[in-house]
């Protein structure tokens, strides 16, 4: 697999001279977060974490993100977490975008560089610790997790992309695949988060509507994406959130493979609310 270019938020703040308008959308059905708007003023700063700031690019919030919480976070060197999570049941994806880290779980530690990949389940115990002399940045997906009494949590694994061949999709000879980290027939999965790969000119050849909501990072390239009733040009470092049956496709821009970090919740029943 060739090497691949991630992108990652740059911060900083745009000049008093910029345009103000911009591809940043929020609707019922969809929302994107163009990578424009990753800027140095909008970044958070949380609980037990050092020379660490973040962009929180998705949160629980009615009418938006119900599921799963998303960060982008950047740690400085000699930053990082002794307790990076502070709430019980909480099970996470970490996924580096640039730099390496060294993440610790159970007490055995792992580097994980460019394309790292690990997941954490529920009350896992882990710390994260930037050991080198460059800025890393990652990905945190974090969502509650939903026990299945008869069914186990799953174990913690730390994996890189470039290590997992990507499957095809059926009928597409290659130009649309996704890189898996989870097998999809393991129902102690509450979650998938997998990295999408287009190849210039391919599509998703029809409008997906369906129950899983998503969270989708591009990673690399550009494209057309349909979401809801729009056409919206997105490339690398945009962000967009799709909510449950918002009606979705693509078309990949070229010159080169255009890819995303894609979320989704799947394996459970769907669950009633308390007064019906």
């Amino acid at each position: 697999m060739k090497k691949t270019d991630y992108y990652a938020p740059q911060g900083g703040l745009a000049p008093q001279t910029q345009l103000l308008t911009d591809r940043a959308m929020f609707t019922e059905a969809y929302a994107v977060i163009p990578k424009g708007t990753f800027s140095d003023i909008v970044t958070s700063l949380l609980p037990f974490w050092d020379k660490a700031r973040f962009w929180v690019i998705a949160r629980p919030l009615s009418g938006f993100s119900e599921t799963f919480s998303q960060y982008i976070a950047e740690v400085s060197p000699g930053g990082g977490s002794d307790r990076p999570e502070t709430e019980a049941g909480v099970q996470a994806v970490l996924f580096v975008v640039e730099g390496a880290l060294t993440l610790t779980v159970e007490g055995v530690d792992h580097l994980l560089e460019t394309g790292g990949y690990a997941y954490l389940p529920p009350d896992a115990l882990w710390s994260m610790k930037n050991h080198t002399d460059n800025v890393v940045k990652f990905h945190w997906v974090r969502k509650r997790y939903e026990a299945v009494s008869g069914l186990e949590a799953p174990e913690a694994f730390v994996t890189n992309e470039k290590d997992i061949p990507p499957t095809a999709m059926p009928g597409t000879d290659g130009k649309w695949a996704t890189t898996r980290f989870v097998d999809t027939n393991d129902l102690r999965h509450d979650m998938h988060v997998n990295v999408v790969t287009f190849q210039p000119g391919a599509v998703i050849p029809f409008a997906e509507t369906h129950v899983m909501e998503h969270g989708l990072y591009v990673l690399e390239g550009k494209a057309v994406y349909r979401l809801n009733q729009d056409w919206v040009e997105v490339e690398a470092g945009d962000f967009m959130w799709l909510r449950a049956f918002c009606p979705q496709a693509c078309y990949a821009g070229g010159p080169g493979p255009f890819r995303y970090l894609l979320y989704k919740d799947v394996n459970r029943h769907m669950k009633f609310p308390a007064h019906l």
